[in-house]
C-alpha cells in the first residue's frame, strides 16, 4: 500500500515540478498571455510579470526533489543513520504542503491572492491538492516503509 502512494505522489509531484520548469522556460499553458497566467496560476492583484525564470526552475527543482522523497520514504532505503533524516524531510515536506494548504482557506491569504481564476482556483483545487499531498506524507511516515 504504501507504495503504491509513494508513487502515486510521486507522479504527482514530478508532474508540477514539470509545470513549474515549463513556465520557467516561458511556458503560457494553461493560459494565453502572460497576464491570463498570473491571474491563474498566482492570482496576487500586484503582480504584473511572472517569477524570474530562475525562480520557477529553482521551484521546480524543490518540487522535483520532494518528488524523490516519498519513494525513498516506502522503502526506507540506504544505512539505518540516514533513516531518522529521510523521516526529518518527510516531515518537513509534509508541513509546507499542510501549511500551503490551509493558507489557501485563510482570509489572510484571500486578500493577498484575490485575482480569478486563481481564488476560485485555489479554493477549489490547489489547496485541497495540498492537503492531500500532505496526507499521502504522514501516510507513509506513520505506516512506514513496505516490507
Amino acid at each position: 500500500m504504501t507504495t503504491a502512494i509513494a508513487i502515486a505522489l510521486a507522479l504527482l509531484l514530478a508532474v508540477i515540478a514539470g509545470l513549474h520548469a515549463y513556465w520557467g522556460r516561458g511556458g503560457l499553458w494553461p493560459a494565453a498571455s502572460e497576464d491570463e497566467l498570473i491571474a491563474t496560476v498566482i492570482g496576487n492583484a500586484r503582480a504584473k510579470r511572472m517569477p524570474s525564470p530562475g525562480l520557477c526552475l529553482l521551484v521546480a527543482l524543490a518540487i522535483a526533489l520532494t518528488a524523490m522523497w516519498p519513494l525513498l520514504l516506502a522503502r526506507m532505503a540506504g544505512p539505518a543513520a540516514l533513516r531518522p533524516l529521510l523521516q526529518l524531510g518527510g516531515f518537513a515536506i509534509m508541513a509546507v504542503f499542510l501549511l500551503r494548504g490551509v493558507a489557501g482557506f485563510l482570509p489572510a491569504w484571500r486578500r493577498l491572492h484575490p485575482r480569478e481564476p486563481f481564488a476560485s482556483y485555489d479554493r477549489r483545487y490547489y489547496s485541497p491538492l495540498c492537503l492531500l499531498i500532505a496526507a499521502g506524507y504522514a501516510v507513509l511516515l506513520l505506516q512506514g516503509p513496505d516490507r
